[in-house]
Order: C-alpha cells, then sequence, then structure tokens
C-alpha cells in the first residue's frame, strides 16, 4: 500500500471537457428554480 501512495501521480494538463457537457451543464442550470417559500426551499426543474 504505501508503494501504491508514495508515487506522484501524473497531472494531466489537458484536462478540457467536450462541448456536450458544457452545453448539457449550462442548460440544466438555466432549467434549475430554487424556490424559497417561508423557510422552506423547493428545486424545480423546468423542461
Amino acid at each position: 500500500m504505501e508503494k501504491i501512495y508514495s508515487n506522484a501521480t501524473p497531472k494531466n494538463e489537458n484536462l478540457k471537457p467536450k462541448d456536450e457537457t458544457i452545453s448539457f451543464l449550462l442548460n440544466y442550470s438555466k432549467a434549475l428554480r430554487v424556490i424559497d417559500y417561508n423557510k422552506l426551499k423547493f428545486e424545480a426543474l423546468l423542461n
């Protein structure tokens, strides 16, 4: 176990998400609405 955790992990500087992933996250965040009512919070996904 010591050998596994003592090695440095290689850093990949080319981690770029796909355009589809970015589009999905942006569309999801646009459709998500959080509604505060008294002391309650409701999450609604508007599709």
